[in-house]
């Protein structure tokens, strides 16, 4: 089952003018974007929605930004550090095709914006958190404001910082590419339907429209539920015999977190923790962050090399969950791929995975005449995509005892919160012929794609097309894997 929606998801913003996260305690718009509202309530939505927007227009409300701006929040260099919680920034500054090119479609896959912990990893975090609190005395002076904290995070749903991430990547891409947009050919916005990830995707299209100044409305189309029983090419559920591993990023925690834990006793006397207390810990200084939107003093008690082995730590988790260490795990990428692969060919999709038939073979739910696309997904789901395309391959699995400062795969620079994937169609003249390019950024980190050109970042469309055998072949047969006999 499929939600789609034609009427207009607009933002509300707050006294300041930023936009607010959907957050029940805050915000009757809740209820409007949440996965289970019912779509025979459009008109009375279209309605409500108008009014907000018409008040944003002629009142000017919202952020103006331009095409160089970039939302981030006053904390220190560990944020680089944080894993899959550090903040969006780009990895690179963004750089237009050469000379002799114009973008012609993108494809734009990103990340929701900052959230709470989840609950399993709230629960995790409070009960390491706990052996601090009980501490009898605490020595170091950066763990006396222990005494009077209190648990202040929710779960799992956008902070405010995380809704203003999403409506700046919209206003960010309708000022790189608002050329290829009218009022025929509005972006096609898809989402995977869990809350945070469709109000991720909600900013986005208010960004959008207010970087237009109101001229260009875009709404989310498609909202793809996350359930065991629906085809979801943005998220990672369609691979029940998917085992993903702990053990490498475990025996990684052990080493990295000997001084931390006898730091911690020595300084918080009683508190009895652990090494595997230690990642959790970590974590709070990244949420409390973007919570907060400024730096939480749980960053003050670890060291920047310190936040560089837990950003390590991360990377042996994901390259093990859905990246390449685990057989099945760039699998659950082919569907996602095979989508990208119809919309840059302008052909119906072909794919025998995780594809959604009915959706896919719809010019309603899957159009393929639009010339922006904008799909919004998990940061597990986008590694797995990631290697179902061949990027950032790896010619030997990391060392689980030794971090290599020379690691390429850095889960912070490769799925943050509001991370993103954009792939260009680029049309380019070569003496007087014109040629469709690819070009992938990660981040706005344009990536080599030796495996379909001459490793400058730019291949023909057919070379690229051809490269993608893994997905074309539904997975070579590692998707039949995917299910019990």
């Amino acid at each position: 089952m499929v939600k789609t929606t034609g009427y207009p998801l607009v933002l509300p913003l707050s006294s300041s003018g930023k936009p607010v996260a959907y957050d029940d305690s805050r915000s009757k718009y809740y209820r409007l974007l949440s996965s289970s509202f019912p779509v025979r309530k459009a008109v009375s939505i279209s309605l409500a929605f108008s009014i907000v927007l018409l008040y944003a227009h002629f009142f000017h409300l919202g952020p103006r930004f331009s095409s160089e701006s970039n939302y981030h929040i006053r904390s220190g260099e560990s944020q680089r550090f944080w894993g899959p919680y550090s903040p969006y920034s780009p990895v690179e500054e963004y750089q237009p095709p050469p000379d002799g090119c114009s973008v012609t479609q993108v494809n734009i896959l990103q990340r929701h914006g900052a959230r709470y912990p989840t609950s399993g990893t709230s629960k995790e975090i409070q009960e390491s958190l706990q052996k601090l609190l009980n501490a009898s005395k605490y020595i170091d002076v950066k763990l006396q404001f222990l005494r009077s904290y209190k648990w202040h995070l929710g779960e799992a749903d956008l902070v405010p910082f995380g809704a203003t991430q999403s409506f700046q990547s919209g206003a960010e891409i309708y000022h790189r590419y608002g050329h290829l947009v009218d009022h025929h050919t509005l972006p096609f916005v898809r989402a995977s339907g869990g809350d945070r990830v469709v109000k991720s995707a909600a900013n986005w299209t208010a960004g959008f429209a207010d970087a237009s100044e109101q001229l260009y409305h875009p709404s989310v189309s498609v909202i793809i539920p996350e359930t065991e029983t629906s085809n979801n090419t943005l998220e990672d559920h369609m691979c029940p015999n998917s085992q993903e591993s702990h053990d490498e990023a475990n025996v990684w925690r052990d080493i990295f977190s000997v001084p931390i834990v006898h730091r911690l006793n020595t300084a918080a006397v009683g508190a009895g923790i652990l090494s595997e207390d230690i990642p959790g810990l970590m974590s709070l200084c990244a949420f409390e962050t973007v919570f907060e939107e400024k730096e939480s003093q749980f960053c003050d008690i670890f060291s920047l090399k310190e936040f560089q082995s837990y950003d390590y730590y991360h990377y042996l988790l994901k390259y093990y969950k859905t990246g390449y260490g685990n057989p099945l795990g760039r699998v659950q990428g082919v569907g996602y791929v095979n989508e990208l692969l119809a919309r840059l060919s302008g052909r119906p999709v072909e794919d025998r995975t995780q594809t959604n038939s009915t959706l896919d073979s719809s010019p309603i739910t899957f159009p393929l005449n639009r010339t922006v696309y904008a799909d919004f997904s998990h940061d597990n789901q986008m590694v797995a995509i990631y290697g179902a395309l061949g990027l950032f391959p790896q010619t030997y699995p990391p060392n689980p005892t030794n971090a290599d400062p020379r690691w390429a795969w850095v889960v912070s620079r490769l799925v943050p919160f509001s991370g993103r994937m954009i792939t260009e169609k680029v049309q380019c003249f070569e003496a007087g012929i014109p040629g469709d390019f690819i070009r992938i950024l990660i981040n706005d980190a344009i990536q080599p794609l030796e495996f379909c050109g001459a490793g400058d970042g730019l291949c023909r469309l057919d070379a690229f097309v051809e490269s993608q055998v893994y997905a074309r072949r539904n997975g070579a047969g590692d998707f039949e894997k995917c299910f019990p006999e």
